[in-house]
């Protein structure tokens, strides 16, 4: 678990990348996939450029 106790998501790696639907699909699929190895994955929109960032968390 991350430091800082139960409940916290400690950020492992982030990436930003060209806007694509499809990176919602491929996070969703990650999430459902690697929950039991405590690992999610967060997706974030920049609405001025639409680059897409990734961001990996251990629970």
């Amino acid at each position: 678990m991350g430091v800082g106790g139960a409940g916290k998501l400690e950020l492992l790696a982030k990436k930003t990348f060209g806007g694509s639907p499809e990176l919602i699909k491929a996070v969703d699929f990650l999430n459902k996939t690697l929950k039991a190895n405590n690992l999610m994955f967060g997706l974030t929109k920049d609405r001025e450029t639409g680059e897409m960032t990734l961001s990996i968390y251990e629970v």
